[in-house]
């Protein structure tokens, strides 16, 4: 399986993810400090949305990938 097949495989399943949970999230430490032998810090947790347009192209382009003609 060559390399073109192997990214259009991960296009559609990247796409079916994005349409399926429509983002993820993550945590990310923002703030710390220290006073003594206190230390204080902050974590904010933060969501990126996937549109749905994105999830249907990379479907889309993973399953042209897949169906192109392989050069020889």
């Amino acid at each position: 399986m060559g390399p073109i097949k192997l990214a259009g495989i991960a296009l559609i399943v990247a796409g079916i993810l994005g349409l399926a949970f429509g983002g993820f999230s993550y945590t990310k430490e923002t703030h710390g400090t220290k006073i003594g032998p206190v230390e204080l810090s902050v974590k904010d947790k933060e969501r990126v949305n996937i549109p749905l347009w994105a999830g249907v192209a990379a479907v889309v382009a993973g399953g042209v990938l897949l169906v192109m003609p392989r050069k020889t």
